[in-house]
């Protein structure tokens, strides 16, 4: 019997980050994704900061975190930028970071630039005494690419590496997620995001090696 088949769903829905990045989102629609949240006790609720100060405090007597993206969708605004974002995110309420990394500088091979970028928004995160996942955009890039990105990540003190915005041409794959955790091991987390629709999906991608999921059909998954 394989792990996952031993996953009760009440387990399940704390693997699920529930997803609402949606740029039309509203503050109703934002609102029915933290109920969902609280009445499948999710990890999460994860959506773009301008909601923040509003989910934190819709789940404030909850055990689902609040958490934000910073540097989204594309990872190509500076540093300074990332920081700044991450700070304010998690002084309105945030408890985890998902920061997109510069994905050019690591496709053109610029890894000592990509890592001080995570080094610098992990830092600020830490010293929030915060958690910061970095969001890689797996299919832009190859697996050499992806396995570099795992190092600079791990080099610069994340606590979990991500696989997509969902923003892009395609989600989370297995052999990605597999690829991800077979390079950074135990010492990091893996989020697996993008392109789940069921729990069959859900479980094979813990089965790769995903610790954590991005997901916006966490009713359809749990139910």
């Amino acid at each position: 019997m394989t792990m996952t088949k031993e996953i009760t769903t009440a387990q399940l829905a704390k693997y699920l980050d529930h997803t609402n990045l949606k740029p039309e989102a509203t503050e109703a629609s934002i609102r029915q994704t933290c109920e969902e949240a609280i009445k499948y006790n999710t990890a999460s609720v994860c959506i773009n900061s301008h909601w923040i100060p509003l989910a934190a405090e819709l789940l404030k007597d909850t055990t689902v975190n609040p958490i934000t993206v910073v540097g989204f969708p594309l990872g190509a605004t500076n540093t300074e930028t990332k920081v700044y974002e991450a700070i304010t995110a998690i002084d309105d309420g945030a408890e985890e970071i998902d920061m997109v990394l510069n994905v050019g500088e690591l496709i053109g091979g610029n890894l000592d630039y990509v890592t001080a970028d995570i080094q610098a928004v992990a830092e600020a995160v830490h010293a929030k005494h915060k958690m910061l996942k970095v969001i890689f955009e797996t299919s832009l890039l190859n697996d050499e690419q992806i396995v570099n990105a795992c190092h600079a990540s791990e080099a610069a003190g994340a606590d979990y590496v991500k696989t997509s915005t969902g923003f892009s041409s395609e989600g989370a794959t297995l052999h990605n997620v597999a690829l991800m955790r077979k390079t950074v091991g135990n010492k990091l987390g893996v989020k697996a995001s993008g392109g789940i629709h069921s729990r069959e999906e859900a479980l094979a991608m813990i089965e790769a090696g995903a610790s954590r999921l991005g997901v916006s059909a966490t009713v359809k998954i749990l139910s």
